[in-house]
C-alpha cells in the first residue's frame, strides 16, 4: 500500500532527468502516472519502466490543443487527475544583446506558457472534485540574477509568482499549488551547458 494508491498524476517532461525520477517516485507510491514528454520515445521508455499503471503521452506543453488532449486522455483512460507536476523545461543561454526572438520565445513558451496551459487544463477537473495538488518546477535562477540566463531566469521567476497567485485562487477548493527549486542535478538539460569533464 502506497500513500498515493488510487491517485492519478500527470508529470510533464517525464521522459528524462528530474521528471523521470518524479514519475517513477510517484508510481512507487501507488499513483497511476501519465508520462508526458515532447519525445514520444523517452516517454514510452519511462512508462515501460513503471509498468501497467503508466500512460505515455507525447505532448508539447506549449500547444494548448495537445495539452487539453493529454488531460482528456488522462481522465478518459485513468478516470481522474489528482496531481500535476509541471516539470517540462527548456534552457538556452547567451547574452541578451545576441538573443534571438526564437530563443526567447522557445524558453518562455515551454517553461511559462506550458505551466499555465497544463495548470488551466487540470483545474477544470480539480475544481469540481474539490481536491488536487499542482507542483511547479522552478529554479534558483528565478530568484537571483546570473549573466546569460535571461530567458530561463525570467521564465522561472514568472513561474514562482504564477504559483503564488494560483495557490491563492484555488485554496478554497482544497487544491494545493507549490513550486520547488531543485539544486544542481546531473540531467541532460544541465549537461548541455557543460563539457564532459
Amino acid at each position: 500500500m502506497g500513500s498515493l494508491d488510487g491517485k492519478v498524476a500527470i508529470v510533464t517532461g517525464a521522459g528524462s532527468g528530474i521528471g523521470r525520477a518524479i514519475a517513477i517516485g510517484l508510481a512507487g507510491e501507488g499513483a497511476a502516472v501519465v508520462v508526458a514528454d515532447v519525445n514520444a520515445e523517452t516517454a514510452g521508455d519511462v512508462a515501460i519502466h513503471i509498468g501497467a499503471r503508466a500512460l505515455p503521452i507525447e505532448c508539447d506543453v506549449s500547444d494548448a490543443a495537445q495539452v487539453n488532449a493529454m488531460v482528456d486522455a488522462a481522465v478518459g483512460q485513468l478516470g481522474r487527475v489528482d496531481i500535476l507536476v509541471n516539470n517540462a523545461g527548456r534552457a538556452l543561454g547567451g547574452p541578451v544583446a545576441k538573443m534571438t526572438d526564437e530563443d526567447w520565445d522557445s524558453v518562455l513558451d515551454t517553461n511559462l506558457r506550458g505551466t499555465f496551459l497544463c495548470t488551466r487544463a487540470v483545474l477544470r477537473h480539480m475544481i469540481p472534485q474539490r481536491s488536487g495538488s499542482i507542483v511547479n518546477t522552478a529554479s534558483g535562477l528565478g530568484m537571483r540574477a546570473q549573466a546569460y540566463t535571461a530567458a530561463y531566469g525570467a521564465s522561472k521567476a514568472a513561474v514562482i509568482h504564477f504559483t503564488r497567485i494560483v495557490a491563492t485562487e484555488v485554496a478554497r477548493y482544497g487544491i494545493r499549488v507549490n513550486a520547488f527549486t531543485p539544486g544542481v542535478t546531473d540531467t541532460p538539460l544541465w549537461r548541455q551547458f557543460r563539457s564532459e569533464e
